[in-house]
């Protein structure tokens, strides 16, 4: 779908309001200046470890603050649950068949059009700085500073325009310390801003730092209601996936309990091998105090079965939280920043994630499927010139939508190919006549994790997926079993709603150009 032309405030006032979304409803003069743009962008981080989503999970109080004083949107999702897939799509509006970066093994084509060069035309001022992930140098940003590949947490290597070099320090401050340092420089400039800053973290293996890496100890994370689910009620690939707590973490590399003298490590254990002599002292040292402690006790508890599963569980989700803490303590830091610098009202600031991630659900972590947790991201927006404050959005908005947006705001024409639409009336308070009522994902399977290629359509109450490998659907209810543990697909009763749901699907796929499966 391509995005509507920027609508004048006349325009959005014509569209449907509900009495509560027109008192949302701001219009700038069109005289104001263009506002700068800042991306925000975590990697794995699920909506339910954002606080302000009401999840019960420790408090982040920063990105509460954006929430607060902005818009909170409650049905936000990717269109393919895995880092850089997610990240073509923001930067081309495109879903990834069209951009053609579909996996992990794919090679970004950077000649083709993308958002940071249009808003360069449009006279922005555009800098990247983080994760990137996308394997070919960056193009369309006046400066980038990138971590290869995945990067590490520390001592992270960053590359730029001159080269490979290393930075002492835990990784999210590091990329907070870069693009602080930048506003700090674009605040000098006349040119409105557009600045993607980037984590790594909480990607596993969820290594937090020297100053969250105590956290926690006394707080026991409320277990999910489906940890132990066997997924009788699903289809079969959610029983054949690799990516469960119980069976496919590792002690070494994702638990941080190293090895016995005489143990010999394999798999993923041996990327762990020397990971903490890449820390200063005063890290290496805050690390043993923390975790020596806890291994000593797991290592005498010799638990087995549910119990051991529970423990990797704990262990799992207390450092993944950490990681949480050191984002939001970062998240405050540039928004201090913006403050200082008087930057605050004219600045669009964007809270999102590449993806969702298993916390536990069906007794997973990692993302790839179409599920809740995988699927929906954190997505709160703060601009207080446009968005009154507390705002909660229940629109279906994907990161289709951003590119879009981003060119919307910046008074920018926004192409005609580009697949999403922009979300600035959202952001008004005013959502179309003609929103849409369905969002179209789809995954194309990588041999990691075993998660088989799949693709569905997520409405407000339902979603249908597709695994076209077995020719299996799932069909789930999802105020009925919000969990989705138990597929209807097959269930007579509900034949006319899978109907209904095929035929959305196909009207998307038809939309946006999706190839037919031979």
């Amino acid at each position: 779908m391509s995005c509507c032309p920027t609508l004048p405030v006349a325009a959005v006032a014509l569209l449907s309001l509900s009495a509560c979304t027109q008192s949302a409803l701001r219009s700038a003069p069109e005289t104001q200046a263009r506002p700068n743009i800042l991306f925000l962008y975590s990697d794995d981080h699920a909506a339910a470890a954002v606080s302000a989503y009401g999840s019960g999970l420790p408090a982040t109080p920063n990105l509460d603050r954006l929430a607060d004083q902005g818009m909170r949107f409650d049905a936000a999702f990717c269109t393919n649950a895995l880092c850089g897939p997610a990240r073509a799509v923001v930067l081309t509006g495109k879903h990834s068949h069209i951009n053609g970066f579909a996996d992990n093994d794919s090679v970004f084509n950077g000649d083709q059009q993308t958002v940071p060069k249009l808003l360069q035309q449009a006279g922005y001022h555009t800098a990247l700085i983080g994760k990137w992930h996308l394997k070919s140098d960056p193009q369309g940003f006046d400066e980038w500073d990138i971590l290869p590949g995945q990067g590490r947490y520390y001592t992270p290597e960053f590359l730029n325009q001159s080269g490979k070099y290393s930075v002492d320090g835990y990784n999210t401050d590091v990329i907070a310390d870069k693009a602080i340092a930048w506003l700090e420089r674009a605040s000098q400039d006349e040119k409105p801003f557009f600045l993607m800053c980037q984590f790594k973290a909480p990607h596993r293996a969820w290594m937090p730092a020297p100053q969250e890496v105590g956290l926690f100890d006394d707080f026991q994370i409320p277990e999910p209601s489906t940890l132990f689910n066997d997924a009788s009620g699903m289809a079969s690939p959610a029983r054949a996936q690799e990516m469960s707590i119980a069976r496919h973490m590792w002690l070494y590399y994702d638990l941080k309990v190293p090895p016995l003298d005489g143990e010999e490590l394999s798999g993923p254990d041996r990327w762990a091998v020397g990971r903490e002599r890449l820390m200063s002292e005063e890290a290496a040292a805050a690390w043993e105090q923390a975790y020596a402690p806890r291994n000593a006790a797991f290592r005498a508890a010799h638990l087995q079965g549910d119990d051991l599963v529970r423990w990797k569980f704990q262990r799992y989700m207390k450092d993944y939280l950490r990681c949480i803490q050191g984002i939001d303590r970062n998240v405050g830091r540039l928004l201090d920043k913006l403050e200082a610098l008087d930057l605050t009202e004219n600045t669009i600031v964007i809270y999102t994630s590449d993806q969702g991630f298993f916390l536990g659900e069906h007794g997973w972590y990692d993302k790839r499927f179409m599920y809740e947790p995988s699927l929906r991201v954190p997505f709160l927006v703060r601009w207080p010139r446009e968005i009154a404050a507390g705002s909660v959005n229940h629109d279906l908005v994907q990161n289709l939508d951003f590119a879009e947006t981003f060119l919307e705001v910046a008074a920018a024409n926004v192409p005609a190919d580009m697949q999403g639409r922009s979300l600035l009336p959202l952001l008004r308070g005013a959502t179309p006549s003609d929103w849409r009522q369905g969002i179209y994902y789809s995954y194309t399977g990588e041999a990691t994790h075993h998660v088989a290629a799949h693709d569905g359509i997520r409405t407000a109450a339902w979603k249908l997926i597709h695994f076209p490998d077995s020719n299996e659907w799932e069909l789930f209810d999802l105020h009925a079993d919000p969990e989705e543990i138990h597929s209807l697909a097959e269930d007579p009763a509900y034949a006319e709603v899978r109907l209904r749901l095929q035929r959305q699907l196909e009207a998307l796929r038809e939309q946006y150009d999706v190839p037919q499966k031979p």
